[in-house]
């Protein structure tokens, strides 16, 4: 255990100038590396002999012979010094095309739709040697499941983080109703009597069948009927191929569930709510270069696959 109390008498600065006096054996050579003058390390040096209770450098015509403790701790002070400037320089660029460890994301399945895919096969020609982990997380549950270490960051609607987390803004998500066009023949463009007349089917993780929606309904005179929740999105297509009704969903995976599944796509007749979807991660975790690579890889795969997907939604910022 180290002695707070002598090294509290102690200055580093006290120790640069003695290896570098040990090195020079010269008090004018080793005050122009230290960039100091001759007065200001004969100063040093009078307090490294009072520390140390020994003469340590001992002048011979124009140099300085060191006394026997002089030899006797340089080793372990060039040592130490070493190891401090090793410990304080600045880290590596982190290199992902040579990072062989795992990069940890928390989504719900309604972004996993619409990211996690682009996001492996970026990480595949970037990071060979990675692999990618996706944990399934909703917003109750990310913040816990991020101080256990779970994933590296959770994308998703969060709350209020604690001071501990930041929460970076990525993108608004707005709702869009989605159905099967051979289930579901609309004339036109959805109208708020088409929403209130045909059968809803809701996402909820908790089995609830009341929404935002429904208040919204009310306030226009109308009310829908849920007929059907589930409680993950990839379940919805088949609910919706398989009887005439309606969902109302996020557009991001309204927008790939169409491409996938042959569904249609309508605007909502009614204004409805966004959401803001954020990353959440550790405030621990802010500059580190590994982390700090992976959220900005995450951030351009996402906007990139919104941009394809022709969602209204853009990035925001980068995390």
């Amino acid at each position: 255990m180290m002695n707070d109390t002598l090294l509290r008498k102690i200055d580093l600065n006290l120790l640069l100038s003695f290896s570098v006096l040990m090195q020079e054996r010269n008090v004018s050579r080793a005050a122009e590396r230290l960039l100091v003058g001759q007065p200001g390390l004969s100063a040093a040096l009078k307090r490294l002999r009072e520390t140390l209770d020994d003469e340590l450098f001992v002048r011979v015509g124009r140099g300085l012979q060191p006394t026997p403790r002089a030899l006797a701790i340089a080793p372990a002070i060039e040592a130490a010094l070493s190891g401090i400037e090793q410990a304080i320089r600045p880290p590596a660029a982190f290199d992902p095309a040579s990072w062989a460890g795992e990069f940890r994301i928390g989504m719900c399945d309604n972004l996993e739709t619409a990211f996690f895919g682009p996001l492996a096969a970026r990480l595949r020609h970037l990071a060979p040697l990675s692999r990618l982990i996706g944990i399934a997380s909703d917003t109750r549950e990310a913040s816990r499941m991020l101080d256990d270490g779970a994933f590296d960051f959770s994308v998703s609607v969060h709350g209020e983080p604690s001071s501990w987390h930041v929460k970076a803004p990525l993108f608004d998500q707005s709702l869009m109703c989605i159905y099967d066009p051979r289930q579901v023949q609309l004339d036109g463009p959805l109208g708020l009597d088409d929403f209130a007349r045909f059968a809803h089917v809701v996402v909820s993780f908790a089995g609830s069948t009341a929404t935002d929606i429904d208040d919204a309904l009310r306030r226009a005179g109308h009310q829908r009927s849920v007929v059907a929740t589930v409680p993950r999105f990839s379940s919805l297509p088949t609910a919706l191929s398989a009887m005439p009704a309606l969902a109302t969903v996020p557009e991001s995976i309204a927008r790939c569930m169409a491409n996938l599944h042959g569904l249609a796509l309508a605007e909502p007749p009614m204004p409805l709510p966004s959401e803001p979807v954020t990353m959440l991660y550790r405030r621990v975790d802010q500059a580190d270069g590994r982390a700090l690579w992976f959220r900005r890889l995450f951030v351009a795969v996402a906007a990139e696959a919104l941009q394809a997907s022709g969602c209204k939604a853009g990035i925001k910022q980068a995390a």
